[in-house]
C-alpha cells in the first residue's frame, strides 16, 4: 500500500508523517501525538490555517474520506491547557521557554544568562551632537553580539561567547519564543514502522539530514587560563626529564572573561596526571581505577574537570632549550585524531543547557596543546571542536587519515550503518565557492581556537613549596608516592602553617587513595578547609587520630617528622592509640596495635 507524507505545521515547526490513505483520523493524530510530544489532549489539528475543518479523534473516517492526500499541509495549535511541554516553567526574562524541567546549568550560566551583557560607550566628543543625556548611533550601547566591535577588539574576536549567542537568538520581536538549540543527530530515527529496517529501507522521516560544516561562529569558553606558572612547569618536567609525551586533566572553575561581552574563563589550578604510557612519538591512556575518586575530591575542594592538555614537543636544540615549531597554517594545529579525542572528551563533558530539548548542548571541556611557537620556545594554545564535530564522532562518522594527521574521513554507509553525506565549502583556483563531500575533510572546520593565557598577578589555590610532593603515576621518573615520600616532604617543608603545608593537590588525593591508610571517609574536614581557606578546621584536623596514625607511619621510615613531639606519647591519646601500629621490619607491612607477629609474614616483632 502506498504511503503519503502528510505535513504538519505547528509553532515549533513543521514535521512529516508517514500514513496510508486507509489510517483513520484517530490512528493519525497519535502519530502526531507522539511525533511532537503532546499529550493526546494537548492539540488540535486543522486543515485549515484559519482554524477550520478539525481532524478529530472520536471520527471513524479514512485519511482518504477527508481528503487529505500526500504532501498536504495541516496545522497544529496547543491548546490552552496542554502543550508539548505540560510541565514546562515559565519564561525568563530572555522571554524564552525551557523544554526540560528541573535543568540546573552551571552557576556561571546562571550568572550570565542573568546580566545585561551589552556594551557600553561614552560620548564622542566630535560625532555626538546632543546633550550628556541623550544617545545617538555613535554612543548607544551595542549587543554583545555585535560583530564589528568584536572585530576591533585587539586581538580580534573570531568566535563570540556563546551567551552572547543566545542573547541574538532570542533578540528581535519575538523574544526568542520558538528558539531551540537541538542537537545534530546522524543516527536513523528509530519507531519508524512503514518499512523495513536499515539496510532494508529508509524514509524521510527517519533518515538524518545530510551535514554541511560550516565555521562555528560562537564558542563555549573563552580564555583558558592557568593560575600560575608553576602548574604548568610541573606537568612540563615529566617532558624535560623522559623526553616523552605527556597527558593529563585540567582541574579548575568556569568563571567570568571579563574581555569579551559575556564571555565565560577555565581557569585552571591543578593537573591530575592519569596511568599512561608515553613515547617521544604517541600517548597511550591506561584504565584509571582512581578517577572517580579524584573528581569527588576534586568536587570538594571546589573544582571540576575542566579541560585535558597534552604535550607535542621536540627539542631543537638542548644548548638553548629550544623546541621545534611544528603547528602551524602549513602543517595542522590538531591533527584529525587529536579532534576525534577531544570531541569524545566533549560528549562526555556536555553543557548544561535548558534552551535545548535534550538538556545539554555543546560543551564546554577543553583541549589545551604544549608544543612549540614560532620563536621556538614552549606555547600552551587552546582550542574546542563544533558541535558538528561533536556529533560525528558521537554516532562514529569521523575517522582520521592514516598518512594525513590534518585530514579527517567522513564514513560511508555500509549494512551496518547509515551516513549521512556530509559536505563542506572551499573555494576553487577561480575563486568559486564549491561544495566537496568530507572524504577527505580538512579539520580546520572542525576546529575553534582559544586563547591561553597566565595572569599577570598569579593565583595559588594550591600552595606552593620548594620541595612539593610528588606527582602520581610518575614511577618511570622514580618519583613514587608513599610514607617515604610523604615524610620527606614533611620533614623538608618549613613552613608553620598546617593549612599551607597540606594544601597541595597531589598530597591530598594521596591521603585519600593509598592503600595502607586511605582517608576517604575522614577527610571532608581537611577539604573543607582547604577549600575556605580556613586554617583554624585545618588544625582541628590535625588533631583527629589520622592524622596522628599519619605522622606515626612516617616515623616508621626513618624520617623525623618537625612537630611530631606535639603528639608524642604524652602529648594526646591521638597519637598514643596511633603508635602501636608497626612496620614489619622484613616485609614492611604495616601491623595492627597488639599484634606481637607480621600478619603478613608471620615472623616475630623486632
Amino acid at each position: 500500500m502506498a504511503l503519503s507524507i502528510i505535513r504538519v505545521q505547528s509553532p515549533d515547526g513543521v514535521k512529516r508523517i508517514t500514513a496510508t490513505k486507509r489510517e483513520t483520523a484517530a490512528a493519525f493524530l497519535k502519530k502526531v501525538a507522539k511525533e511532537f510530544g503532546f499529550q493526546n489532549n494537548g492539540f488540535s489539528v486543522y486543515i485549515n490555517r484559519n482554524k477550520t475543518g478539525e481532524i478529530t479523534a472520536s471520527s471513524s473516517k479514512s485519511l482518504h474520506l477527508l481528503k487529505i492526500k500526500h504532501g498536504d499541509l495541516l496545522f497544529l495549535f496547543p491548546s490552552s491547557l496542554a502543550g508539548p511541554s505540560s510541565e514546562m516553567e515559565t519564561s525568563t526574562s530572555l522571554g524564552v521557554k525551557p523544554f526540560i524541567p528541573n535543568v540546573v546549568e552551571d552557576e556561571i550560566d546562571q550568572y550570565l544568562s542573568k546580566q545585561d551583557g551589552k556594551i557600553y560607550r561614552g560620548r564622542d566628543p566630535q560625532l555626538c551632537r546632543h546633550g550628556p543625556l541623550g544617545k545617538c548611533v555613535h554612543c548607544v550601547p551595542l549587543e554583545p553580539f555585535d560583530e564589528d566591535y568584536l572585530n576591533h577588539l585587539e586581538p580580534p574576536v573570531k568566535h563570540m561567547s556563546f551567551h552572547a549567542y543566545i542573547r541574538k537568538l532570542t533578540g528581535g520581536a519575538d523574544k526568542g519564543k520558538f528558539v531551540a538549540l537541538e542537537n545534530i543527530s546522524c543516527k536513523i530515527k528509530s519507531g519508524c514502522e512503514g518499512h523495513l529496517p536499515w539496510p532494508n529501507g529508509i524514509c524521510t522521516k527517519c533518515q538524518p539530514s545530510a551535514i554541511t560544516l560550516n565555521r562555528q561562529k560562537y564558542r563555549h569558553v573563552d580564555n583558558i587560563m592557568f593560575e600560575n606558572h608553576t602548574v604548568a612547569d610541573r606537568f612540563l618536567d615529566f617532558w624535560r626529564k623522559t623526553g616523552n609525551q605527556h597527558f593529563g586533566y585540567l582541574y579548575g572553575r568556569y568563571t567570568e572573561h571579563k574581555d569579551i561581552p559575556l564571555g565565560i574563563r577555565a581557569e585552571v589550578a591543578a593537573i591530575y596526571e592519569p596511568p599512561q604510557i608515553g613515547t617521544q612519538n604517541s600517548l597511550e591512556l591506561l584504565e584509571d581505577p582512581k578517577a572517580e575518586v579524584v573528581d569527588e575530591i576534586a568536587a570538594k575542594l571546589g573544582l571540576r574537570k575542566v579541560g585535558w592538555i597534552f604535550t607535542d614537543l621536540i627539542s631543537e636544540d638542548t644548548r638553548k632549550g629550544t623546541v621545534r615549531y611544528s603547528r602551524n597554517k602549513d602543517t595542522y594545529f590538531l591533527s584529525a585524531e587529536e579532534c576525534i579525542t577531544a570531541g569524545d572528551f566533549q560528549n562526555k563533558h556536555p553543557n548544561i543547557c535548558r534552551l535545548s530539548p535534550d538538556g545539554h548542548f555543546g560543551s564546554k571541556f577543553v583541549t589545551t596543546v604544549a608544543t612549540g611557537g614560532p620563536d621556538n620556545q614552549v606555547h600552551f594554545e587552546g582550542y574546542q571542536v563544533s558541535n558538528q564535530c561533536m556529533a560525528l564522532v558521537r554516532d562514529e562518522c569521523l575517522l582520521p587519515c592514516k598518512d594525513a594527521p590534518e585530514l579527517g574521513y567522513a564514513k560511508e554507509s555500509s549494512s551496518e550503518q547509515y551516513v549521512p553525506d556530509v559536505f563542506y565549502k572551499d573555494i576553487d583556483k577561480f575563486g568559486n565557492e564549491i561544495t566537496q563531500l568530507a572524504r577527505p575533510l580538512p579539520v580546520e572546520y572542525l576546529i575553534i581556537d582559544i586563547t591561553t593565557t597566565f595572569p599577570k598577578d598569579p593565583v595559588y589555590t594550591f600552595s606552593i613549596s620548594q620541595n612539593p610532593f610528588p606527582i602520581e603515576n610518575r614511577d618511570v621518573l622514580g618519583e613514587t608516592q608513599d610514607f617515604h615520600s610523604l615524610a620527606t616532604y614533611l620533614s623538608q617543608n618549613s613552613s608553620s602553617v598546617f593549612l599551607d603545608t597540606v594544601s597541595d593537590f597531589h598530597l591530598l588525593l594521596f591521603l585519600v587513595t593509598n592503600e595502607v591508610m586511605p582517608l576517604q571517609d575522614s577527610i571532608s574536614l581537611l577539604l573543607e578547609a582547604v577549600r575556605t581557606r580556613n586554617e583554624e578546621l585545618a588544625q582541628t584536623w590535625k588533631k583527629s587520630e589520622q592524622w596522628a596514625t599519619i605522622e606515626q607511619l612516617c616515623s616508621t621510615v626513618g624520617v623525623q617528622l618537625p612537630g611530631l613531639h606535639e603528639y608524642g606519647a604524652v602529648g594526646g591519646s591521638a597519637h598514643t592509640a596511633a603508635a602501636a601500629v608497626w612496620a614489619c621490619q622484613h616485609c614492611t607491612f604495616m601491623n595492627q596495635p597488639g599484634t606481637g607477629h607480621c600478619e603478613m609474614c608471620s615472623l616475630p616483632r623486632t
